[in-house]
């Protein structure tokens, strides 16, 4: 018992720097997709962000809605379609995307956070313009070697400007942001948008100490069927050059886009980790070793 406890007292001593180092400084964390399908990660990684809220850091958690929507429209008759990796969203795609991140991802998230005796504030990236877009049409070629052409995909936007305002007034009121990705059009009307190009780019306009992405994977592999190979520090020349040999894939590639954008632009640290780790959040901030990949400039 006495040797656990001394155990359990040098895991805080290690931290202690760390907590001290970070106190004040703001933490966008994203998730989303499978671990929101899971009420066990769920509850793990919001305990991690209360804990780091509650020793003083200034945690901002940014979340999209994957699956939940996918289910969502197929209950209401609409067939799932993408484009380029993105969802296509038609008038009707767009009220069902913004019920399931508003309305039950977003309240759901802030239920849990108050569980644990701290106050959320949840809003959609459309309100006060938080989250301000253009619309986004990804160029395709119908077949290869022909011409790349601008494809309308609906209500998709690319991010234009993050307001930090409405956040940072969350933070000073000492209360824990939760933003669902949608923004806010030219023409008013409210867009879907990538989280994870969401949340580099609000860690970006909060000049975040650090950006994490949560995944269902132990961080960036150089062989991706190899778990063994993960890339623990990266510098940013290195991620580029992933991307440019594919060597990155699927759902890595935006993330590894956001994470280089934002070093590139300000955020000291991003950190791509697995959100199924238990306290996978703390492990990577924490400790000397950390648990995930992170890229450094």
């Amino acid at each position: 018992m006495v040797r656990r406890s001394i155990e359990k007292a040098a895991v805080l001593v290690e931290a202690l720097p760390y907590i001290q180092s970070f106190k004040g400084k703001v933490v966008v964390v994203k998730f989303g997709g499978s671990l929101m399908d899971n009420e066990q990660y769920v509850n793990s990684i919001l305990r991690d962000v209360v804990f780091m809220h509650s020793v003083g850091m200034k945690p901002v958690i940014v979340h999209g809605g994957g699956c939940h929507i996918s289910d969502a429209m197929r209950a209401a008759g609409l067939t799932p379609r993408f484009v380029e990796g993105y969802r296509v969203t038609d008038a009707e795609t767009i009220k069902v995307v913004e019920h399931i991140l508003v309305e039950e991802v977003n309240a759901m998230l802030q239920r849990k956070v108050r569980e644990f005796n701290v106050i959320p504030e949840g809003h959609s990236g459309r309100d006060f313009g938080i989250v301000q877009v253009k619309k986004y049409e990804p160029l395709v070629s119908d077949k290869p070697g022909a011409a790349a052409v601008a494809v309308d995909i609906g209500y998709v936007g690319s991010v234009e400007r993050i307001d930090a305002g409405p956040i940072l007034a969350i933070l000073d009121n000492d209360r824990l942001p939760v933003i669902a990705s949608l923004g806010r059009g030219p023409d008013s009307a409210t867009y879907n948008v990538n989280a994870d190009e969401t949340a580099g780019e609000t860690a970006v306009a909060l000049q975040a100490e650090k950006l994490v992405f949560l995944t269902d994977v132990g961080g960036l592999l150089r062989n991706t069927r190899d778990e063994d190979s993960l890339i623990s520090t990266l510098r940013v020349s290195e991620a580029e050059k992933l991307l440019e040999d594919k060597a990155a894939d699927g759902g890595m590639i935006p993330k590894l886009r956001a994470c280089i954008n934002a070093v590139r632009r300000g955020v000291h640290k991003t950190h791509i980790i697995d959100g199924r780790l238990t306290h996978s959040l703390l492990l990577e901030i924490f400790t000397d070793k950390g648990v995930g990949t992170q890229l450094v400039p």
